[in-house]
């Protein structure tokens, strides 16, 4: 560790557990975290520890707050475990008596604060990281921690629950494989104590008749199944085998579903996939007893591997194939391809009814047809599958959802009602054909006239959608717009802000594509949708203040043709003006400024004299924002501003435009700076140059090139270079001076007092021919990565932003 961290960790140790701070910025911690980690495999911890006796010190003090930040006691919980995953450490903390209270039961499992999930989650993160040697194992079993862990199986967060399932397979992996020296047996003598406790809370959930505690050993036994692969599984195994093989046969058990990943990752063990007998008859149990549904994942899992029982294949295929099979059935295809499976294989009664209800028909045949895509995108298949039957089924399902095939059967007729107009079956049936068109088939022709049948289909119904309005009668456009108008104010009133804000974004959306219909216009001007969007201008939560404001600049577009709506227009602008002028929050500021522009590239800001006003009063208002977007969004509005102004007065915008005489010229750019030195655009330019968020002082050197490629041309520079001693240019070197310091730039003039007059139209046209944009333009843009990201600079910044996590949520890299 350097000098420089050492001296800076004490510091930030005692700011993370100083009682009178709310806590420190999340990202932060957990760079501190890692840093903490990465020294422990650089030096011995407990070196770490002894040479840093704040750590400790840390811990006691965190330990001694009535009510410790939520945030900083999971920080502590998973530094104290990282730390004592060194059996050293872990014996220096335990005599400091530092572990028994954050870990053991007289510790954290008492206080308030633990009902907070993430405290939950760095306790048993800290377990998880000391479970690295017999003492910790040992610490845990006798302190009552594992009772815990046990408990937090079934926690209402599902991270912590599974995260206390991963601990207790990483526990008894460690337990067995660290403790004994034998082989072991059924018997619970020849199991290590702290294996013995897991197993029997594994088999008494098992046996208990509660589906939750059933689901959470099913859970950890997949997951240990998964990631063990050592013989003692399959003693395990034995002792629980019974047990599990019940649930395929109690119906009342809601536990089946789990057993598929269960026997998948059994299987995938050479633990298992080796042996004969039970264990691949369970597996065909499992596909015969299972629904389609459940089954398919174990299915897909089966025949992707590369040692399994012939018979067991089949009966995954079986399950697989069976719902193509009824599919052909239905369709009445001819005898030769009439389905995939001999009905004497499997009855097709299960899958029939499944695809005759609406409720099961389209999830069943996407979740085969995505099994089938899986099967099919292997390189190499260990089966082979019955590749032009399944083409035709795939076909014939995209018929189904085009309404292209007459069904001759009841059951095709009622598959055909479901399917018809299905877009998800649709879109699963396409990407099964596309996997399976890397295998060599026949019916090209057929499949290509299909496929055409159905883009020709989409089509229709995308011109057909886009011109029904200007089809349909007046009186039942205006019914159709009041109701939806009706629909669209009660949730405009939603109690959830998310329903007020996802209503407001429909509205945006609904108003950019039918504006331009009288009908719409009439009936949106009429409905009380207006009034509620502007109400919610004053919403509480900041992402309604943006949508509304969005909204509101939208509506905008319709009322400003329409005289009588004047007054409204005026109030949506002040309203906004007032928002970003005003609004705490930077999202409802930046769509402030995002409409402004939008505005002013619709015209909708007036006459020139009122649009000059407005964009004044706007970039006076952003360019003291603290917030970079909403300045930037200030630059983009003046970047429009100058483009208009140029063309209007007949200046190309495009350096590279053929120049007029330079009588015209000279008129032109006169009036053009007069323009933008009456709208104040210079100082705020000249100001973004110096910017601490470097993309606001590239869009300002930006705009500025343009500008003096515009006004200046080449002579007029000329004449520039030695105008210093003019009055007009007095300040002109000092500004020169300044802008080269960029962000560190002090006291950036505001007015005239140091010689520049940003409203003088000479002036400005001085600074344009005399200052370096180019030199400006270069240094702006090259890299940052010179910006120091070290441990110091991180520790620097935990001290920087502790206790200020509500008000600045410093990046910590």
């Amino acid at each position: 560790m350097s000098r420089e961290c050492a001296q800076l960790l004490p510091r930030v140790c005692a700011a993370l557990a100083d009682p009178r701070q709310p806590g420190s910025d999340d990202t932060c911690l957990e760079k501190l975290l890692d840093w903490l980690r990465d020294l422990t495999e650089l030096e011995p911890t407990l070196n770490v520890v002894r040479d840093n006796p704040c750590l400790t010190e840390f811990f006691t003090s965190v330990l001694a707050l009535p009510e410790p930040s939520p945030s900083i006691l999971s920080f502590t919980l998973r530094l104290a475990g990282l730390l004592a995953a060194s059996e050293d450490c872990f014996q220096h903390l335990q005599q400091e008596n530092l572990l028994f209270r954050l870990f053991g039961s007289g510790g954290m499992l008492n206080r308030a604060v633990w009902e907070d999930a993430s405290v939950r989650s760095g306790w048993v993160e800290g377990v998880h990281s000391m479970m690295h040697h017999q003492p910790a194992l040992r610490f845990l079993c006798n302190g009552g921690g594992i009772d815990v862990i046990f408990t937090l199986q079934g926690d209402p967060s599902l991270f912590v629950a599974s995260a206390a399932s991963q601990l207790l397979v990483h526990m008894l992996t460690l337990s067995v494989e660290s403790e004994t020296t034998t082989p072991l047996s059924e018997k619970d003598c020849d199991w290590p104590a702290c294996a013995q406790m897991i197993i029997k809370h594994i088999e008494d959930s098992l046996q208990s008749g509660c589906a939750s505690h059933i689901n959470q050993s099913l859970k950890l036994l997949t997951s240990l199944f998964g990631s063990c692969r050592a013989t003692w599984t399959e003693v395990l195994w034995l002792r629980i085998a019974k047990q599990v093989e019940s649930f395929l046969i109690e119906d009342s058990v809601q536990t089946r579903h789990m057993l598929a990943n269960l026997l998948l990752n059994m299987s995938r063990s050479p633990v298992f996939c080796d042996t004969e007998g039970s264990f691949w008859a369970l597996v065909t149990s499992a596909l015969e007893h299972l629904t389609p549904v459940q089954a398919g994942p174990l299915a897909v899992g089966i025949l992707s591997l590369h040692k399994c029982p012939q018979d067991v294949r089949i009966q995954a295929m079986t399950v697989l194939l069976q719902p193509m099979d009824c599919i052909l059935r239905a369709a009445s295809q001819p005898l030769e391809y009439a389905g995939l499976l001999d009905e004497s294989v499997s009855d097709p009664s299960t899958v029939e009814s499944l695809l005759s209800s609406k409720s099961s028909c389209a999830s069943l045949l996407c979740q085969t047809l995505a099994h089938l895509e899986k099967l099919l995108s292997l390189i190499h298949l260990p089966v082979d599958l019955p590749y032009t039957s399944l083409l035709r089924s795939f076909v014939t399902i995209l018929q189904f959802c085009s309404g292209l095939l007459i069904p001759a059967t009841p059951l095709g007729s009622k598959i055909s009602q479901i399917l018809i107009g299905c877009g998800r079956v649709q879109k699963s049936a396409l990407d099964a054909l596309a996997a399976l068109s890397e295998r060599k088939g026949e019916l090209i022709l057929y499949i290509c006239f299909i496929l055409l049948q159905v883009l020709k289909k989409s089509f229709q119904a995308i011109l057909l959608w886009l011109g029904l309005s200007p089809f349909m009668s007046i009186q039942t456009c205006h019914l159709a717009f009041t109701d939806v108008f009706l629909v669209l104010q009660k949730r405009l009133c939603s109690p959830c802000w998310e329903v007020r804000d996802s209503s407001l974004e429909f509205l945006t959306s609904l108003i950019k594509s039918m504006r331009d219909q009288d009908e719409f216009r009439e009936s949106l001007l009429s409905s009380e949708v207006p009034k509620l969007t502007e109400n919610l201008l004053e919403d509480p939560e900041s992402y309604v203040r943006a949508s509304a404001v969005t909204a509101v600049g939208h509506l905008t577009f319709i009322t400003y043709s329409l005289p009588e709506s004047a007054v409204a227009g005026n109030q949506y602008n002040k309203e906004l003006q007032d928002i970003l002028s005003t609004d705490p929050e930077s999202f409802p500021r930046r769509a402030v400024i995002s409409i402004f522009t939008k505005w002013l590239k619709q015209g909708c800001t007036g006459q020139v004299e009122d649009t000059e006003q407005f964009v004044s009063r706007a970039i006076q208002t952003v360019e003291r924002d603290l917030d970079w977007e909403v300045r930037i969004g200030g630059l983009e509005l003046v970047e429009v501003f100058c483009v208009q102004a140029l063309c209007r007065v007949g200046l190309p915008k495009c350096p590279y435009a053929p120049a007029s005489s330079a009588v015209t010229s000279s008129i032109q750019q006169n009036e053009s700076l007069q323009i933008f030195c009456r709208a104040k655009l210079f100082k705020f330019l000249f100001w973004s140059l110096c910017d601490y968020d470097k993309p606001v002082g590239q869009k300002a050197c930006d705009i500025l090139l343009v500008l003096r490629a515009s006004l200046s041309p080449s002579s007029m520079l000329k004449d520039c270079q030695g105008a210093g001693d003019l009055s007009a240019g007095r300040g002109i070197p000092w500004l020169q001076r300044t802008l080269r310091q960029g962000s560190l730039a002090q006291n950036f003039p505001t007015d005239a007092g140091n010689g520049v007059d940003f409203e003088d139209p000479e002036s400005m046209m001085l600074a344009l021919g005399t200052i370096d944009l180019e030199e400006l333009h270069d240094e702006l843009n090259k890299s940052s990565d010179h910006v120091e990201k070290s441990p110091q600079s991180l520790l620097e910044d935990i001290l920087a932003t502790v206790g200020t996590i509500d008000e600045n949520e410093a990046d910590c890299y």
